[in-house]
């Protein structure tokens, strides 16, 4: 028998090697998956955790993939360390991907390199326009951060659908819903021949770099850890709750937002109703993995990006669902859940229970009763 026996104070070596452990059993359980699937476990952990490293081009997709991740994760940590729950980042995905797409489509071919921050920006500002909304109804009807961030994704993978197969369709696509390609002087500068990734890897570094300063090594960071998790005491040492809100919730639409200008303008080079690739909701599973600390998300986004390469290529080389994908972060976020028990709790073994002589309880109440009960006579009764 085991039981879980509270800590006198959390444990500094949990909490680093938790997620280290929620990977190991991910592990385990995967192998099993593929067992109970009929194929081979030593094959499919390959696909997921060897073919994304091999070689140099798999190393640039992985960064590819890695890229977006890490920026959404990057303004989620914000998010989540104030206490302001924005599980709508896909949502400001897309939206940022849709505004960064406009200005992309009015370039010509004489238009000049200017284009390329343009697009940028325009995908912070819509990203920060649709987080903005999820502020406002917080800030002025106490609306639930959760519910309204989550609704508006699909108000905003709507909007891209009526815009991919409405008034942006490409008129020369054979009637498939997506724009037309992107001019060339849009292309977000690559950083080698030969390779997909781009400027965008370091934006997403540089990006890790500023959060760890702004949260561990100036007052507004501490101001907005404070705002979020104690409004009172923010009150009392003169921060705004309020702010801290705001603030929240437009650096990670604006981060989102990014990360959507990036992926229409890099890798993708048009609009089309599949810009929706799930990025925002898996950014959530990389913050905590991470442990909302920029480090760790670099390497949880690395991981994370394992998991999108792994089921593309357990899809097209194993013949497996690409839902795989999903299964797997599914598994690492509840496992890490689970793992993260062990910071404020030990496992203890219990002492075994003698069947002869019953249980604890029992034991002191015999202890404590005379052997031998007084009788107590009919007259004493009366």
């Amino acid at each position: 028998m085991f039981k879980l026996e509270a800590r006198p104070q959390l444990s500094r070596f949990w909490s680093y090697a938790s997620p280290i452990l929620a990977l190991l059993i991910t592990v385990l359980i995967g192998m099993a998956l593929f067992a109970a699937l009929g194929k081979d476990p030593v094959k499919g952990l390959a696909v997921f955790f060897w073919e994304p490293v091999r070689n140099g081009y798999a190393l640039g997709e992985l960064m590819v993939k890695a890229t977006p991740l890490l920026i959404i994760a990057l303004g989620l940590a914000v998010c989540f360390r104030s206490n302001v729950w924005n599980i709508g980042a896909e949502g400001q995905f897309v939206f940022g991907a849709i505004a960064a797409g406009g200005v992309a489509l009015l370039a010509e071919q004489g238009t000049g390199p200017w284009i390329v921050p343009a697009i940028l920006v325009a995908g912070i500002l819509g990203g920060m326009a649709w987080a903005g909304i999820v502020a406002l109804l917080r800030d002025r009807f106490n609306a639930n951060e959760i519910l309204v961030s989550l609704m508006l994704v699909y108000v905003a993978t709507l909007l891209l659908g009526y815009m991919v197969y409405g008034p942006w369709k490409d008129p020369l696509g054979y009637n498939f819903p997506q724009t037309k390609t992107f001019e060339a002087v849009t292309q977000i500068p690559r950083l080698m021949k030969g390779s997909r990734v781009n400027i965008g890897l370091f934006i997403a570094l540089a990006g890790a770099a500023a959060l760890w300063v702004y949260l561990f090594r100036t007052r507004a960071g501490f101001a907005q850890q404070v705002g979020g998790l104690a409004p009172a005491a923010a009150r009392y040492a003169g921060f705004s709750a309020r702010r801290a809100v705001w603030i929240a919730l437009l650096v990670s639409g604006g981060a989102a937002g990014l990360a959507g200008a990036l992926e229409v303008a890099g890798p993708l080079g048009q609009l089309t109703p599949y810009v929706p690739a799930g990025y925002g909701f898996a950014a959530i599973i990389v913050a905590f993995v991470g442990r909302l600390h920029p480090v760790g998300m670099v390497f949880s986004a690395i991981l994370m990006s394992m998991f999108y390469i792994g089921g593309e290529l357990a899809q097209s080389r194993l013949g497996l669902p690409k839902s795989l994908t999903g299964v797997f972060q599914g598994l690492l976020l509840f496992t890490l859940l689970a793992c993260d028990t062990l910071i404020a709790y030990r496992v203890r073994r219990s002492p075994a229970l003698d069947p002869t002589r019953g249980s604890p309880g029992t034991a002191s109440l015999q202890a404590s009763t005379p052997l031998t009960a007084p009788v107590v006579r009919p007259t004493e009764a009366t």
